[in-house]
């Protein structure tokens, strides 16, 4: 018979154990819900501020809004640099999930050039605040923003933005005047405040655009933008708006710089015209110029390279930097040191044979009349343009006072007051030739500078500085491109006051004058070519020599290459008693300088008489 066991449950301990679990349980939940109470309280009380400024940070964004450019203006109204609106396809790369997918998408949508991709990429590279969008494709067409738009909700990061460009309407006449604006670099973020220019994409890189970059930007506007999870912007919170650039009044006369421009025809060279009642620059020619356009969303390799590489250089600025010598143009200029420092007179005579020479058996200097001037005087020696006559005054005269005078009119300095990079050309000098070649000065280095030959190289808008020192009589002024900013008259300082040019006889002035009127009026004059206007020109002609003649070669333009061709200048400026214009002009390798003087001549009559060919009037804007 088996037996049965019998287990007793112990229902107390039981129960006790459950208590205790229950309690553990409760104290635990209630240390949690603690723990998570207090993390609560944290968070949305003690650290209330700085999460709310974090949400924001992800929902609200600041936003800069470029300032619409300053507009510049010829002295007449006419606008020429101006802002346009464009479409542009932008790209903010933080917003990206798959660029690759992103890419295969929209060339698929649009005709995007591998060249567009690259640069792309390339500033993507570069320096840029974060969520600064990036222009894939600017200047969309009409039809292209329709495309695109379709499907914009499905492009990530992609926007089309409306944009504010710089546009030059008249392109290349005024390309080396104006300047233009680029793409801003590093380099640049290096010279601006960085804060102002954050969503700026352009900066001011020649001419006027660079020097005057701090008037013409502005004040960028920000606004708070709400956006969405994916980065789409909702709507907007605050705004300040963009404070637009100053716009600026130029001396410049629109009509007769691209008139100059064209009177150049297919020559290389430069034109240069200025009022010397207040050394407001009319016209700055240098040519071939290029189109501006393209370098303002930046200019496509290709295009660059193109440029850059072509053997006219058309991106050089021949106006502030060429450096030429300044030929026979140099003669009244080293006729009045002459007279300044007793090396020469009015009355007295000398006889022209057609060389000069050092010594009885050295170098003969040719004159450029092989039979020579026979008897002349200081005046006829600028009538004729007598070059036996300035290499014995330089001679004589040696190089200290030509330096020391020349100097005071502008030579072998940088004298325009805003424009940057002008050339500083070379006004010799003793210290000069002993430090670069180690050698004194010789007789025949003064010789060859007497003709505005040898070591002496001057830029167009210095040689046409001095002539209006010249012309004022001696009143000096510094040439300037901007009248006045936002309508107020512009203070350069002390840089910017006139100063006199002082002689011993104040009369020599006058009579250089007359002289210079003479080399049109006269018979032998080597301008009269210009006789007949109703106004009085006076001028001076000029051939600078390219390549050196042995001393017995007869210059012969027929046999030699275009490029070694002399290059011809004319100084001039009317009227005669009281200018009211100044041209020097320059045609490379043009040979004889009646071209230089007939260009300066319809550049008189256009300017003074306000007879321009009909098909400049676009370019007339508002005469009153």
């Amino acid at each position: 018979m088996g037996h049965k066991h019998h287990i007793f449950r112990n229902y107390r301990q039981e129960q006790s154990l459950t208590q205790r679990r229950v309690i553990f349980s409760a104290v635990f939940v209630l240390i949690l819900s603690l723990i998570l109470m207090s993390r609560l309280f944290y968070l949305q009380v003690v650290e209330h501020q700085r999460y709310v400024t974090k949400a924001d940070d992800n929902r609200v964004m600041l936003v800069t809004e470029p300032p619409p450019r300053g507009l510049i203006y010829d002295r007449h109204g006419v606008v020429l640099a101006d802002n346009r609106p464009i479409h542009s396809l932008t790209i903010t790369p933080e917003r990206v999930f798959n660029l690759p997918k992103l890419k295969g998408m929209l060339s698929g949508i649009l005709n995007i050039s591998e060249d567009e991709w690259r640069t792309f990429d390339q500033r993507r590279k570069e320096y840029r605040r974060p969520y600064q969008s990036i222009t894939l494709k600017s200047q969309l067409t009409d039809e292209e923003w329709a495309k695109v738009s379709v499907d914009l909700y499905k492009l990530d990061g992609v926007q089309v933005e409306a944009q504010l460009t710089r546009y030059y309407p008249y392109g290349e006449a005024f390309a080396h005047a104006i300047g233009y604006v680029g793409r801003i670099t590093e380099k640049d973020l290096k010279r601006v405040d960085n804060q102002s220019y954050q969503g700026a994409q352009f900066i001011g890189k020649t001419g006027v655009e660079g020097f005057y970059e701090n008037e013409l930007f502005g004040r960028p506007g920000i606004s708070k933008v709400e956006v969405n999870a994916r980065g789409r912007i909702m709507e907007e919170l605050e705004r300040q708006n963009p404070v637009p650039g100053h716009d600026l009044h130029l001396y410049l006369d629109a009509r007769l710089q691209q008139y100059a421009y064209d009177l150049l025809g297919d020559y290389k060279g430069s034109v240069v015209a200025l009022d010397p009642n207040t050394g407001g620059i009319l016209a700055l020619v240098s040519k071939p110029g290029f189109d501006p356009n393209l370098f303002v969303r930046g200019i496509s390799s290709k295009n660059y390279a193109s440029l850059r590489d072509s053997k006219r250089l058309p991106l050089f600025n021949r106006a502030l930097r060429g450096g030429y010598p300044p030929a026979s143009t140099i003669k009244p200029f080293m006729a009045l040191a002459g007279l300044e420092y007793g090396f020469s007179s009015w009355n007295e005579s000398y006889y022209a044979k057609g060389f000069y020479q050092i010594n009885p058996n050295g170098r003969r200097y040719r004159d450029w009349k092989r039979e020579g001037h026979g008897w002349i005087n200081l005046e006829r020696s600028i009538i004729e343009s007598v070059d036996t006559y300035y290499y014995q005054l330089a001679h004589k005269m040696g190089i200290t006072p030509i330096h020391n005078f020349l100097s005071q009119f502008g030579f072998g300095d940088r004298t325009v007051l805003d424009l940057n990079g002008a050339g500083k050309g070379l006004l010799p000098s003793n210290e000069w030739k002993k430090a670069k070649y180690k050698e004194s000065w010789y007789p025949g280095d003064s010789v060859n500078v007497g003709i505005g030959q040898g070591f002496m190289v001057a830029t167009p808008i210095q040689i046409a500085t001095a002539v209006t020192a010249l012309a004022n009589r001696g009143h000096y002024y510094s040439p300037r491109m901007v009248e006045t900013v936002e309508q107020e008259p512009i203070d350069f300082g002390v840089a910017g006051e006139d100063h006199k040019i002082k002689l011993k006889n104040n009369k020599n002035w006058e009579r250089m004058v007359n002289a210079m009127r003479k080399v049109v009026t006269d018979s032998k004059g080597t301008a009269r070519r210009l006789r007949g206007t109703d106004y009085s020109i006076a001028g001076k002609t000029g051939t600078g020599q390219v390549f050196s003649l042995q001393e017995d070669e007869e210059y012969d333009a027929k046999n030699l290459v275009k490029r070694l061709h002399d290059h011809a200048l004319f100084i001039g400026f009317a009227p005669s008693d009281k200018p009211d214009i100044v041209v020097f002009s320059i045609f490379e390798n043009g040979g004889s300088s009646s071209k230089p003087a007939d260009l300066t001549r319809q550049l008189f009559d256009a300017y003074l008489n306000d007879d321009y060919p009909k098909q400049y009037d676009f370019l007339k804007g508002d005469q009153s």
